[in-house]
């Protein structure tokens, strides 16, 4: 497993929220969860572009964080749910207004981010 050489730099609210909600699929899972798909199975089927085990290293991190807990039911073969925690729900407006903000902006940011990978694309034919 991984194991961080150097410490996060810890000093501000910007710095601890990137460090807890770094990673592609996060906020994401946060946001499904919080809809109502519990079981791994059905987030990876909200997810189909992430890896199980990608998904699975991002579940275990938003565990250790306290924002969501599993519950591991005693049957064969075991199921596992996930579920927000109270401190995992005080994210949920946060997550609403970013995606309300990125609604609302829809076009100029696809504009802008097709046009960073179109120069990017570029510039890696250069």
């Amino acid at each position: 497993m991984y194991e961080r050489k150097i410490l996060p730099n810890l000093n501000c609210g910007l710095d601890l929220i990137a460090e807890v909600l770094y990673g592609k699929w996060k906020i994401r899972l946060l946001w499904f969860i919080n809809e109502g798909h519990r079981r791994p199975s059905e987030l990876q089927r909200k997810i189909p572009d992430a890896s199980r085990r990608v998904l699975n290293m991002q579940l275990n991190e938003l565990e250790q964080h306290e924002l969501v807990s599993k519950i591991i039911h005693p049957v064969v073969p075991p199921k596992v749910e996930y579920y927000l925690t109270d401190f995992g729900k005080t994210l949920i407006p946060i997550i609403s207004a970013l995606g309300h903000w990125g609604d609302e902006n829809e076009d100029r940011l696809r504009n802008l981010i097709l046009r960073s990978h179109e120069k990017t694309s570029l510039n890696d034919k250069e």
